[in-house]
C-alpha cells in the first residue's frame, strides 16, 4: 500500500501545482500577460543565448544581445505591417465607390440572372434608413462612449506591459539556468529520475513545436507576402504578413488573409483574372504549408493535431483571457507529454497486465 501511495504522490502533487497555477493565471490574467510573453520568448531565444555564452561571452552580454535582436525583430514587423495596413486602409475607403458600382451594375445583375435572386443597392434607400434610424444610432454611440473612454485605458495598459517586455525578457534569458537549476534542485531525489525523464520530454517537445511554429509563421508570411506582391495587389505585401503570422491558429492565417486579400482584389483589379490570381497565390501557400513546410519544421512527431490545437486555443482563452492564448498551446503540448507518460505507466502497471484468471 505505502509504495502504491508513494508512486502516485508525484502525480498528486503536480495535478494540485497545476490546478493552482492555473487559479492564480485567471485570478491575474491582466498582470501576467507581459511576464508570460516573455517568459515563452525567453524559452524560444535561450537556446541562442547559450551558444553565445558557450563562445565566451558573458551571460549577460549574450542575453542583452538577443533580446535586442528579438525585440527589434518584432518592431521591425509591426512598423512594416501597421503602416501599410491603414495606407491601404486608405486606399480601400477611397475605392469603396468603385466597389459600390461594382455590385450595383456588375455582381448583383449576375446574382439575379444566375439564381434569380432579386437584389437592390439603392443610395437613396440607405439615407432613409439612416434618417429612420438615427435616435437609436444616437443611443448606441452614447452607449459605447464610456467603452471608448475605457479602451483608451486599456491601450495605455498595452503600451505599458510593450515597453515593460524587453526588460522582462532580458531577465529571463540572464537567469534561466539558475531558475532551472533552483526548479530542479527543489525536486525530491526519489522522483528525480521520473521528473527529468518527463521535464526532457516536455522541452523536447515544446521546443521543437514552438521554434518550428515559428519558423512556419515567418516563412508562411514571405510567400504570401511576396506572392502577392508579384500578383500585382497593393495591398499583397502587409496581408500576406498578416496572413503568415496568424497560421499558428490552423487555417484562421489562411482564411483572414484570402478574405482580406479578396476584397482587395475586387476594389482593385478591373477583371475576374486578378481574383484568380490572389486565390492561387493561397492556393500554392496552403499546400504548401499542409505538405512541405510544416511537417518539416514541426513535424508529425509532436502528436498536436489541427482540432488539438483550436480547442486548446479556444478552451484556454475562455478560461485566461489573453494570458490563456499564449498559453494554449505549451499547455496543450504539455497535457500531451505527460499523457503519454502517464500511458506508459499505466501499460506496465500488474492491473493492466494481469490476465482473467491469472
Amino acid at each position: 500500500m505505502k509504495r502504491s501511495r508513494s508512486q502516485w504522490l508525484p502525480w498528486m502533487v503536480a495535478a494540485a501545482a497545476f490546478l493552482l497555477a492555473g487559479y492564480l493565471a485567471s485570478r491575474l490574467a491582466n498582470v501576467l500577460t507581459p511576464f508570460v510573453t516573455a517568459a515563452i520568448l525567453a524559452y524560444i531565444l535561450n537556446p541562442l543565448a547559450g551558444r553565445l555564452s558557450a563562445r565566451g561571452l558573458p551571460r549577460a552580454l549574450s542575453a542583452g544581445i538577443v533580446t535586442v535582436a528579438g525585440v527589434s525583430l518584432i518592431f521591425a514587423l509591426i512598423l512594416i505591417i501597421v503602416p501599410m495596413l491603414i495606407t491601404q486602409g486608405q486606399a480601400l475607403v477611397e475605392r469603396l465607390p468603385v466597389f459600390i458600382d461594382f455590385l450595383q451594375n456588375r455582381a448583383l445583375p449576375w446574382l439575379q440572372a444566375t439564381f434569380g435572386l432579386k437584389l437592390e443597392l439603392n443610395a437613396n434607400s440607405w439615407r432613409q434608413a439612416l434618417a429612420a434610424n438615427a435616435g437609436s444610432l444616437k443611443a448606441a454611440l452614447s452607449s459605447v462612449l464610456p467603452q471608448i473612454s475605457h479602451g483608451s485605458v486599456l491601450v495605455i495598459h498595452f503600451l505599458a506591459n510593450l515597453a515593460l517586455l524587453p526588460l522582462l525578457q532580458y531577465y529571463f534569458l540572464l537567469d534561466w539556468e539558475r531558475m532551472t537549476r533552483g526548479v530542479a534542485r527543489a525536486v525530491p531525489r526519489r522522483w528525480i529520475a521520473p521528473v527529468s525523464e518527463v521535464a526532457g520530454e516536455l522541452d523536447r517537445v515544446l521546443g521543437e513545436f514552438l521554434r518550428g511554429q515559428i519558423s512556419v509563421m515567418l516563412i508562411m508570411a514571405a510567400i504570401y507576402g511576396g506572392g502577392l506582391a508579384l500578383a500585382g495587389l497593393d495591398s499583397g505585401l502587409a496581408i500576406g504578413m498578416v496572413a503568415g503570422l496568424l497560421v499558428f491558429i490552423p487555417y484562421l492565417g489562411a482564411f483572414t488573409g484570402l478574405l482580406l486579400a479578396t476584397l482587395a482584389a475586387v476594389l482593385q483589379f478591373d477583371s475576374f483574372s486578378g481574383v484568380l490570381l490572389v486565390w492561387g497565390v493561397f492556393a500554392v501557400g496552403q499546400t504548401l504549408e499542409s505538405f512541405l513546410v510544416t511537417p518539416y519544421l514541426v513535424g508529425e512527431r509532436i502528436g498536436l493535431s489541427p482540432m488539438a490545437v483550436i480547442f486548446a486555443l479556444m478552451a484556454f482563452g475562455e478560461l485566461m483571457g489573453f494570458v490563456g492564448v499564449l498559453l494554449a498551446l505549451p499547455l496543450a503540448a504539455m497535457a500531451l507529454v505527460l499523457g503519454r507518460f502517464a500511458a506508459r505507466r499505466y501499460f506496465n502497471t500488474r492491473f493492466y497486465q494481469r490476465k482473467i484468471g491469472g
